[in-house]
């Protein structure tokens, strides 16, 4: 599996070019700054990306930017942000398409070298993962919803955890409870939300984070 990292810490960028290495993937390249990136991406078309925030020049916000402006020219190219920020607008921007295939993890989060990776494998083979932060910001984003306000706790817990790219089975077991009950939960808040229920893991998550996004 072929993936280009963006990365402007020399010792964070070795270190994601060896973990990566060292589960199979191919680095095809590994550069520091968005312009870079952009060539990067634009000449490799790798199977998915590795992204932080900010790169130079600007220190802001040219790594989001700059995959934007790729899917724009390669729509659904996979996308895996990892950042110490969580940047709302350019969050629900980069999700906007419907593609998925995109992937929002927090670098203070990833503890556990064999998630990172899966969630990376995750977003090559088409789904989406998003970092627990990112989800609260964007429900932040909608909290004065009428629709989100008739959520019941329990559903918003579910919610949550549906939109960070969780299976059903994975939520019954954080929740500790059935997969029936968790079903019976994404069925309610698809139906409060006005979406129309999916039994695909995808489909059920691209739902909620359009609805998220609005």
């Amino acid at each position: 599996m072929r993936v280009v990292i963006a990365e402007d810490l020399a010792l964070l960028r070795e270190g994601l070019i060896r973990i990566l290495q060292a589960n199979g993937f191919e680095v095809v390249d590994a550069v520091d700054n968005g312009p870079s990136l952009i060539r990067a991406l634009m000449t490799q078309r790798p199977d998915v990306a590795v992204v932080d925030v900010r790169l130079p020049p600007t220190f802001t916000d040219e790594g989001l930017r700059a995959v934007i402006d790729v899917r724009k020219r390669i729509p659904g190219l996979p996308i895996v942000v990892f950042s110490q920020y969580v940047e709302q607008l350019y969050a629900r921007e980069l999700m906007s398409d419907r593609a998925g295939e995109v992937g929002y993890l927090l670098k203070d989060r990833v503890l556990d070298v064999g998630q990172f990776v899966a969630n990376v494998r995750q977003v090559a083979a088409g789904s989406t993962v998003m970092d627990p932060d990112v989800v609260a910001a964007l429900l932040t984003h909608r909290s004065a919803d009428p629709l989100l306000l008739e959520l019941t706790p329990r559903e918003h817990e579910v919610l949550s955890l549906m939109a960070q790219g969780r299976s059903n089975a994975a939520i019954a077991g954080r929740m500790f409870v059935s997969e029936k009950t968790v079903s019976k939960h994404n069925y309610n808040i698809l139906s409060k939300l006005g979406l129309e229920p999916s039994e695909d893991d995808n489909r059920r998550i691209l739902a909620v984070l359009a609805y998220l996004e609005g």
